[in-house]
């Protein structure tokens, strides 16, 4: 079965990309793929590079990076959602004349109709968060 994940929560205010993060390796180790996770809303901040996680706590962006990474699925963080909330890419960077660049390298900056594309592939859609 194939899973399309969509994530709203902040990660360090919500519990909603830790949850995300569980359902989808335990989705991974039944057997099942993943076709793409959407962070929108507050959640694009999981694909921030400059956050760093208390030290008794492990960070969840590179939680996602090495699952993404094994397993072969897109992170893909909403393009409106991101550039307010000030997560940006190099291409953002230079189009709005900022001084650096903050996306985890995991991650990617699409359009909502990559969420619909998602969803539209998949078997099963969830999302976690408000």
């Amino acid at each position: 079965m194939k899973f399309a994940i969509s994530v709203h929560g902040a990660p360090f205010s919500s519990s909603a990309a830790h949850s995300a993060y569980r359902f989808a390796e335990a989705t991974l180790d039944a057997g099942h793929k993943i076709a793409r996770v959407f962070f929108y809303h507050d959640a694009v901040r999981t694909g921030d590079s400059l956050s760093v996680a208390p030290q008794e706590e492990n960070t969840v962006i590179d939680r996602w990076a090495e699952l993404s990474e094994k397993h072969e699925f897109e992170l893909a963080v909403c393009i409106a959602a991101s550039l307010k909330r000030g997560v940006i890419n190099d291409e953002a960077r230079d189009r709005y004349e900022k001084p650096a660049a903050n996306l985890h390298p995991a991650f990617t900056i699409v359009g909502l109709g990559q969420l619909i594309d998602a969803i539209a592939g998949a078997d099963r859609f969830i999302s976690f968060g408000a």
